[in-house]
């Protein structure tokens, strides 16, 4: 059996995007350099790597997706989201209980247990 190991995404700021990613998902850095390229780790040895570009055109539907425990946890990222600035709306009862945020450097982000 293959195990997916890295992904890279294109952003326009690697520093907000990696902050982004320490600070509401848990992610820690590997390291980086300069402003151009960060590599972000989970607990499960998946690397998550960010690089600069001029401009970032994903499609529509494209969005990374952080799992989460319960409800509870789903709920407590969208208030602290919310309250930093963010404009999501309330989780929704979808394929799980979910919702989406547009992360600094241009990615959306969906949230869901």
């Amino acid at each position: 059996m293959m195990k997916l190991n890295h992904l890279n995404l294109t952003v326009t700021d690697v520093r907000a995007a990696k902050e982004f990613l320490e600070k509401y998902f848990g992610l820690t850095c590997g390291g980086v350099r300069g402003n151009s390229f960060a590599a972000m780790l989970d607990d499960d040895g998946f690397v998550l790597t960010l690089m600069k570009g001029a401009q970032v055109s994903y499609p529509q539907t494209f969005h990374i997706g952080f799992i989460q425990e319960n409800e509870e946890k789903v709920n407590e990222i969208n208030q602290r989201l919310k309250a930093d600035g963010f404009e999501v709306e309330p989780p929704q009862r979808s394929h799980g209980w979910t919702f989406y945020v547009d992360a600094p450097g241009g990615f959306t982000v969906e949230v869901l247990c």
